[in-house]
């Protein structure tokens, strides 16, 4: 036990430090404009910013995808300590609902190109996509696993990340193509939308399979793996098991439910489908209802 403050949260109560029930009350981000960047991390970008309302300087920091749980944790944090001597103060809590929309936009653009140029990129995931959330720009970064697509060829089923990886690489099928990148698209949406660091947690391979079993369940999975002859092999009891497919609704909470609109689940079930030629492609992808509104400076124009 603590030599001092150690019945500080039972005496404060509940309500001081339970963040897990705390509710965020979001502003919009329109009242601040970012200056320049002025450092990051793995979990976040920070900015040198101004209030446009004042004119006063502060500093912005913006949370890539992570658990609502570490979000609540912070922000609870700093709700109980602004005005204490030397402690920064929390200024505002914003989020910007078009962000999702225009970053898997650009994403899928870029994705686009490089699919036409007969190129998987093979790896991707966030950390493999740089923002500069200053000038509203993406780009796709990291191409140590990409290569070249060849109908018929036989590619090597170690690449990706174990959060993003498809289906057919976790069953061992070899003949992939640039489908493979498009379920890694749907990985990120559906982090961003749910408000999860990863979707899909697997610890290791066998779990990772056994997420996506139980959320998209196994009758379309034994479907996908008879069409394409796929000789899936286990011992594990769990992966064998059959698994109702859960609606996206599952997945909706007071903390996410204005992200997840009904466009965004149909994105979603169209992007993460266990059969490759079923899932939309970059193209298709860009032309869903979902981008079909305009945010900010942004123009989505028709696609060629």
């Amino acid at each position: 036990m603590a030599r001092v403050y150690a019945d500080v949260n039972a005496t404060l109560g509940e309500l001081w430090y339970d963040y897990d029930n705390f509710r965020i009350d979001w502003s919009t981000p329109e009242r601040y404009e970012i200056v320049r960047r002025v450092g990051g991390g793995k979990y976040s970008e920070v900015f040198e910013g101004v209030d446009m309302a004042n004119h006063d300087q502060c500093i912005i920091k913006v949370l890539k995808p992570v658990a609502a749980k570490k979000i609540k944790r912070e922000i609870k944090v700093l709700r109980n300590l602004t005005g204490g001597p030397n402690v920064i103060a929390l200024l505002d809590v914003v989020l910007d609902e078009s962000d999702i929309k225009h970053y898997t936009f650009q994403l899928l653009k870029a994705l686009d190109f490089v699919h036409a140029h007969g190129i998987m990129h093979r790896d991707v995931k966030p950390g493999n996509v740089m923002v500069d959330y200053q000038n509203r720009k993406l780009r796709l970064i990291d191409w140590g696993l990409a290569e070249f697509y060849h109908p018929g060829t036989d590619y090597h089923i170690r690449v990706g990340s174990r959060y993003y990886k498809a289906p057919e690489l976790l069953v061992g099928y070899k003949q992939y193509d640039y489908s493979l990148d498009m379920w890694s698209i749907g990985c990120m949406l559906a982090s961003m939308i749910f408000r999860r660091e990863h979707f899909f947690r697997g610890s290791d391979n066998n779990d990772q399979l056994l997420r996506i079993l139980k959320t998209l369940g196994t009758e379309q999975f034994d479907v996908y793996l008879r069409k394409y002859s796929i000789h899936f092999e286990t011992d594990l009891e769990s992966l064998l098991t059959n698994y109702v497919k859960l609606p996206w609704s599952r997945f909706i909470t007071p903390d996410n439910q204005h992200l997840a609109s009904s466009e965004a689940m149909d994105l979603l079930d169209k992007l993460l489908r266990y059969d490759h030629q079923e899932r939309l492609t970059a193209r298709e992808a860009q032309a869903h209802v979902y981008f079909s509104v305009c945010f900010r400076d942004d123009i989505l124009r028709p696609l060629d």
